[in-house]
């Protein structure tokens, strides 16, 4: 078998506003934007060059919903008060892959926005913008997301959490090639000096994610629903076998290793960030973030006839076996702030 499977364009999250939509299941998310807030604006006051008659984000991985509009907020508000009374026109490119619901990405724009907004459909692990057009790029909680899952075999498993080490290979080497584009795209487009926000989902050094951390238990468990379906005859044990998620979470080593051989960024700022939670989510708010993150992978491979089946499993068992609390949690947010060096 190959190293990596073919890409996606279904790699997106649940659209709409309904119960299982990302917009009503990112709290999350909201929390770590909430959390990055005081470092944005303290970077941007020492970074944003005060003379610009137009200043144009790049917001990477919006997804759908009320996020994306808030980190844009409060990058516009950091760059209105470094530039005093010579505040510059704003233009935000929203960036997501074309299977994204923009439509519902834009019917929720506020109306009273200070900025100029546009769609820019496509992976962020190739070019979107025209050279050295962008003055600051944020993209926060999706590089997790790798352009295609190693097809590696993982029998029993959806992930490499707790699987061997030439499946944990796969992932890691996938990882160094998608966060390399992702630079490297960044670093044809951005203006001399631009800037990246980063906010990635990551493990401390040396740790293997494993069942005991809750993204792990999370991926176990919803394997564990697939093969209940496999078993029970409605969908086959090879294509669960074959089926393995997209996302992997690097050590802090790990990301600023590649940023250092990519060559084009100056590391200006890395925070650990903790994993900022203020309660221990239920059950039922678990899966249904999981529905709206991973639903669409699922659909895909195995067809919507089983969708709400898997769900509904998965509820159980985490009803069952609930691994929720904080002493579980050991993922962390890195927070990074690169510099695009000086062209050549």
């Amino acid at each position: 078998m190959g190293e990596v499977g073919a890409s996606s364009s279904k790699h997106h999250m649940i659209g709409g506003d309904g119960p299982n939509s990302y917009a009503r299941n990112s709290a999350y998310q909201k929390e770590l934007l909430v959390s990055a807030e005081d470092l944005v604006r303290e970077l941007i006051s020492k970074h944003v060059d005060t003379d610009l008659e137009t200043f144009r984000i790049a917001d990477l991985g919006c997804s759908v919903g009320p996020n994306a509009f808030l980190a844009v907020d409060n990058i516009i508000a950091a760059v209105e008060e470094r530039c005093g009374a010579h505040v510059p026109e704003f233009q935000v490119f929203f960036n997501d892959l074309i299977g994204n619901d923009f439509n519902t990405l834009f019917k929720l724009l506020p109306p009273s926005r200070n900025y100029l907004a546009a769609a820019a459909p496509g992976s962020f692990h190739g070019r979107l913008f025209p050279r050295g057009s962008i003055h600051l790029a944020h993209c926060s909680t999706a590089l997790h997301w790798l352009s295609a899952a190693p097809e590696k075999p993982n029998k029993g498993r959806i992930h490499y959490s707790g699987a061997g080490k030439d499946v944990r290979d796969a992932y890691r080497a996938q990882y160094e090639r998608d966060m390399d584009a992702f630079l490297s795209a960044r670093g044809l487009e951005l203006v001399p000096g631009g800037l990246v926000l980063l906010l990635l989902i990551g493990f401390p050094d040396g740790y293997l994610l494993a069942s005991d951390s809750s993204i792990g238990h999370a991926f176990h468990t919803l394997g564990s629903c697939l093969y209940e379906m496999a078993k029970m005859g409605k969908i086959g044990e090879e294509e669960v076998d074959s089926f393995n998620l997209p996302f992997y979470y690097p050590s802090r080593t790990e990301v600023e290793a590649v940023i250092v051989a990519n060559g084009v960024f100056d590391v200006e700022r890395v925070a650990e960030m903790g994993a900022p939670m203020r309660r221990d989510p239920d059950a039922a708010s678990v899966v249904s973030h999981m529905r709206a993150v991973v639903g669409v992978l699922v659909e895909e491979r195995f067809g919507s006839g089983i969708v709400e089946q898997v769900f509904e499993l998965h509820l159980n068992k985490l009803l069952e076996r609930p691994i929720l609390d904080h002493t579980h949690h050991k993922e962390t947010i890195y927070f990074l702030f690169l510099k695009r060096k000086a062209f050549s």
